[in-house]
């Protein structure tokens, strides 16, 4: 079933909703949509879960807006959808720029309807470098990749597509996922990129308090395995996977190790979760 959701007035979100059962929302990465997991959404539903792949603002069949591409407006968008649906107990699960709207989310409106946590190849704690924090893109890379975005998009669509994988894709799954990124609005697909460049998510990595996995290719170029290990530090009762063949779309280079990863942690989270104690220095100033 399709959805359209009027998350503010005049601005529809688009949502995929396939299944019954225990919910599992959907955050895609850059510059695609909720398409990327269409494996995922014919597994799935097979062994009882609701598949719920929400499009990012901008992106996919989404309306595009000229402002509200900030990581607060996507996590109030997501929120949005949740209380339209009614959905509570989900598991969040966001890949890439998705997995970092997905930290805001759970800071933001505390886990509000969501009650496991899957981050995947996230953009997280900071998609750059910055002067306290080593890890991540060199922002004169990413400056370039938002020059490019406004001169020739199609480029670099194409060029970022060919980096998201360790293993060469077949000539069909490069030419799909070219045409899931060229579905993005140009002024999503530009603002998007100047959020990952500012946005920081190292205050809110703390305020996670549901179950957590992290899965991350060791050898990612665009978020490096670095990124998986703050993570993994700084979010309370976390889990970290290797995934030792991936690059950062790991779903697809291991995609067999990925499906049996995660149906073992949506089978773990079918029990009722045991709450997260945090030793007094992760405790978060509020």
């Amino acid at each position: 079933m399709s959805h359209y959701v009027e998350v503010e007035k005049g601005v529809r979100i688009y949502v995929e909703d396939i299944g019954q059962g225990k919910p599992v929302i959907f955050l895609h990465g850059w510059p695609v949509n909720h398409k990327m997991f269409e494996y995922q959404f014919l597994e799935l539903p097979r062994l009882g879960y609701r598949c719920i792949g929400i499009d990012l603002r901008g992106f996919g069949k989404s309306d595009a807006t000229w402002d509200g591409y900030n990581y607060c407006s996507l996590a109030d968008d997501v929120k949005a959808v949740v209380d339209h649906l009614g959905v509570t107990g989900a598991t969040l699960v966001g890949f890439s720029l998705g997995g970092a709207v997905a930290v805001r989310y759970m800071a933001r409106h505390a886990g509000h309807g969501i009650s496991n946590l899957l981050l995947i190849g996230a953009a997280a704690p900071s998609f750059v470098q910055r002067e306290d924090f080593p890890y991540g893109t060199p922002t004169d890379k990413l400056d370039d990749m938002i020059l490019q975005a406004y001169s020739d998009r199609p480029g670099l669509i194409a060029h970022f597509g060919k980096q998201l994988t360790a293993s060469k894709p077949s000539a069909g799954m490069a030419a799909w996922l070219l045409s899931l990124g060229l579905e993005a609005s140009a002024v999503a697909a530009y603002k998007a990129l100047e959020s990952l460049r500012t946005e920081d998510l190292r205050e809110d990595l703390p305020l996670i308090r549901v179950p957590t996995a992290i899965f991350h290719g060791v050898q990612d170029e665009i978020c490096p395995f670095e990124l998986a290990e703050e993570m993994h530090r700084t979010v309370a009762g976390s889990t970290l996977h290797r995934f030792e063949e991936s690059g950062h779309a790991l779903l697809f280079d291991e995609p067999q190790l990925f499906s049996e990863r995660l149906t073992a942690f949506l089978a773990d989270t079918q029990l009722i979760p045991k709450p997260i104690v945090v030793e007094p220095e992760q405790t978060p100033i509020l």
